[in-house]
């Protein structure tokens, strides 16, 4: 069986402020508003978009992200919009040495890293998020990791990229890009993956360590079993949670 993307989690220092700006710049929805945290998702339900979850980050950041989202556009005016629109609901422009290229760098309220790209026939049906992308040194060995986690095939080989992207054809893509000096430190996102309901959560730890993950630590009582906090062959940490 397989363990399936359910979403990309955010640290925040004010993780309610950051997941109202997503939401307003994606055009998507806070579903959930709890204490401490909130949800954010596409307004179809059923469709094939990835959600995003913000939680309290224990301290500010400090480094750049491992991990961080592509926005698409369908022409260049929209992608003018795309950044303006970013902009005044609090984004900023950054240069993490990019140079001169067709997409546009910024950051959140909280400083996380995001592209909104130029046009790309690749992204046209992908929604707001164009792509989930992951700095890492050896992008084959990390994507063959994650398409084993998620079930979704590898479609994109490249000597500088990786791409993973669901079997169905539709949604955003896992991208891992070939960085020499990917950052080591904690990142301020990471993926979270879920059981299908008839699997059993030990079974697929197990599965996922076979395949190359690490186990970290338990969430709650240490006496829970299996653990629930692994990372990836990168170190990447990653939840399964429950159904």
């Amino acid at each position: 069986m397989s363990t399936r993307l359910a979403c990309v989690v955010f640290e925040a220092m004010r993780p309610r402020i950051a997941a109202r700006f997503w939401a307003d710049l994606l055009g998507w929805a806070v579903t959930v508003d709890r204490d401490g945290g909130a949800d954010v998702a596409a307004p179809d339900p059923d469709g094939p978009d990835v959600g995003l979850s913000f939680l309290p980050a224990p301290s500010p950041k400090t480094g750049p992200n491992r991990i961080h989202l592509d926005l698409s556009s369908r022409s260049l005016d929209h992608q003018r919009l795309q950044v303006d629109r970013a902009l005044a609901l609090g984004a900023r422009p950054i240069d993490i040495g990019q140079g001169a290229v067709p997409w546009v760098v910024l950051a959140d309220p909280e400083g996380n890293e995001f592209c909104v790209l130029e046009p790309r026939e690749q992204y046209v049906d992908t929604g707001a998020v164009a792509a989930i992308v992951v700095d890492t040194a050896d992008p084959g060995r990390l994507a063959q990791f994650w398409s084993v986690a998620s079930g979704w095939p590898v479609t994109l080989d490249e000597p500088r990229s990786t791409g993973i992207r669901s079997a169905t054809g539709m949604g955003p893509w896992l991208e891992f890009l070939r960085i020499a000096d990917a950052a080591h430190e904690h990142s301020r996102l990471h993926l979270d993956l879920m059981p299908f309901p008839a699997d059993d959560p030990a079974a697929e730890v197990a599965r996922l360590r076979a395949a190359g993950a690490i186990p970290m630590r338990y969430i709650g009582s240490p006496a829970f079993d299996p653990p629930m906090v692994l990372a990836d062959p990168d170190t990447n940490e990653f939840c399964l949670l429950r159904p």
